[in-house]
């Protein structure tokens, strides 16, 4: 039978020694963290590793994260770190930071996609950190979920497509942040944001006085082009039905414009924030949460859109929020999650 455990209201971690030694021994364990569910294995073990591709159907060039529990297992897996990274790291771990380091030989290709750099954080979340440290081994864990579609925050939205995939469930009830980590890379000097999240541009300018955004937060790679960072594929976090991200600094025009394509369709769906949920009078909608409390959009927003398929739409128009503090992170993932169709008005 499958291990299932069940944390939700326990503080006693003593059994994430078992699932521990199902890592070490090559399993595949869904654990949470503080951004989302991860799908984990031993982060040094190749074979162990090409089993996540296999669960999640996801390409073998788009590469993992390693998850550590202290920064010992950092130095056995990363070199060639600078000043200003280690100031990253300090200010920002444990939390939901991922920064990309130059790579050790001990780190299999498999986690890499064979490039000559590794993303490696450090979880919050006080499950994953002591799974990592009963495990003894770094763990590369991608979000939980089949690949294109939304990443999971709660055991019930995986279950059903994961549940027989992998060798032990641990369940810490929904996840806190909602969203994957920010993914940095330090480039000459300057730390750049290949994917946004919790840690805002904002929070790593604080630190270290500069900071740039990566030109592919909100565009398409060019075909060649490298995945250096999880979450920088194409189509990500997916519905089955098109979706279409609608935006506008100006409430009523945005409102207008969702209420005009939406007449276009015989059974649209809009994922609408709180404030304007009434003014779609008709229409089936999802509240995703209040446009001024982006903590809260951010936490649910893969949730709302998985809850998309069950009512099958031909349409889904999402409202957009500001492109800033964690606007950044939330608008790249449904911008995404619409395959680029995109309207600002």
């Amino acid at each position: 039978m499958k291990k299932y455990i069940d944390l939700r209201s326990i503080a006693d971690y003593s059994s994430l020694e078992e699932a521990g030694q199902i890592i070490r021994s090559g399993g595949l364990v869904l654990f949470p963290t503080e951004t989302v569910y991860g799908l984990g294995a031993n982060g040094l073990d190749e074979v162990a590793v090409k089993k996540i591709f296999k669960a999640k159907g996801r390409s073998a060039d788009n590469p993992l994260i390693l998850h550590i529990s202290d920064f010992n297992m950092l130095n056995e897996i990363a070199c060639g770190i600078t000043e200003i990274e280690h100031k990253l790291m300090n200010a920002f771990w444990p939390g939901p930071f991922t920064i990309i380091l130059n790579r050790k030989p001990i780190v299999p290709n498999a986690v890499t996609a064979s490039l000559d750099t590794v993303g490696i954080r450090m979880p919050s979340n006080e499950i994953a950190n002591k799974l990592i440290s009963y495990s003894g081994v770094p763990i590369a864990a991608p979000s939980a979920n089949i690949s294109g579609k939304p990443s999971g925050t709660n055991i019930n939205d995986i279950f059903d497509e994961l549940s027989e995939k992998v060798d032990c469930i641990i369940d810490g009830g929904p996840t806190d942040v909602g969203l994957e980590s920010t993914v940095v890379r330090v480039v000459d000097g300057i730390p750049t944001i290949l994917r946004p999240g919790k840690i805002t541009p904002e929070d790593i300018k604080d630190v270290v006085g500069k900071v740039q955004i990566d030109k592919h937060i909100f565009s398409k790679l060019e075909a060649g082009e490298k995945v250096l960072s999880p979450g920088m594929k194409y189509k990500h976090y997916a519905p089955n039905s098109k979706c279409i991200l609608v935006y506008s600094d100006n409430n009523e025009l945005l409102v207008n414009k969702i209420n005009e394509i939406s007449s276009l369709y015989k059974t649209p769906l809009i994922l609408s924030t709180s404030e304007n949920v009434q003014k779609y009078e008709g229409k089936l909608v999802i509240d995703i949460g209040s446009k001024y409390n982006l903590n809260e959009i951010a936490k649910n927003i893969f949730t709302d859109l998985r809850k998309v398929d069950k009512f099958n739409p031909d349409i889904v128009l999402v409202e957009g929020v500001k492109q800033e503090g964690l606007g950044l992170a939330i608008m790249n993932r449904l911008i995404r999650a619409c395959s680029h169709n995109y309207i600002e008005v």
